[in-house]
């Protein structure tokens, strides 16, 4: 295990309207305020999203096993903004429902609002924590330089 200190930052409130791509939007609100490094939480509606549910088996690299949001869901996610060499990523994961049903997931693509779609960006100051690409996994993973 290993772990920074940090500190709460800036924080960007984000309303989401409808069809709006939530992924890009973050990144675009990252870029643009030159956020390294921060915690986002999301409460809504979205209804389209592309998604993984876990890796088909405990093999390396893993196969993810993809799946679609394709008409309105309550979303509740939560996750972290890093950066790798050159752009941030997102990683964000979300419950989502509608009626009886209830998907969880690490949303990774096409993803669209549904009506609203509120987020809460918190900038974390004072740690040099970026991603990097891991040739076991194949994936862009945390890494905090000693």
């Amino acid at each position: 295990m290993k772990y920074r200190s940090g500190s709460p930052g800036r924080i960007f409130i984000v309303r989401f309207e409808d069809e709006d791509d939530v992924l890009k939007g973050i990144e675009q609100v990252v870029v643009e305020n030159e956020v390294r490094a921060a915690y986002v939480v999301l409460v809504g509606g979205m209804k389209a999203g592309d998604f993984v549910v876990g890796p088909e088996d405990e093999t390396m690299p893993p196969k993810p096993m993809w799946r679609k949001l394709a008409e309105s869901h309550e979303t509740l996610a939560i996750g972290t903004i890093f950066w790798d060499e050159e752009k941030p990523r997102v990683h964000l994961h979300g419950a989502f429902g509608k009626a009886d049903s209830v998907k969880v997931g690490c949303l990774r693509q096409d993803s669209k609002a549904f009506l609203v779609l509120e987020a809460i960006i918190t900038e974390i100051e004072g740690v040099e924590i970026r991603r990097t690409l891991d040739p076991g996994s194949g994936m862009v993973l945390l890494s905090m330089e000693s």
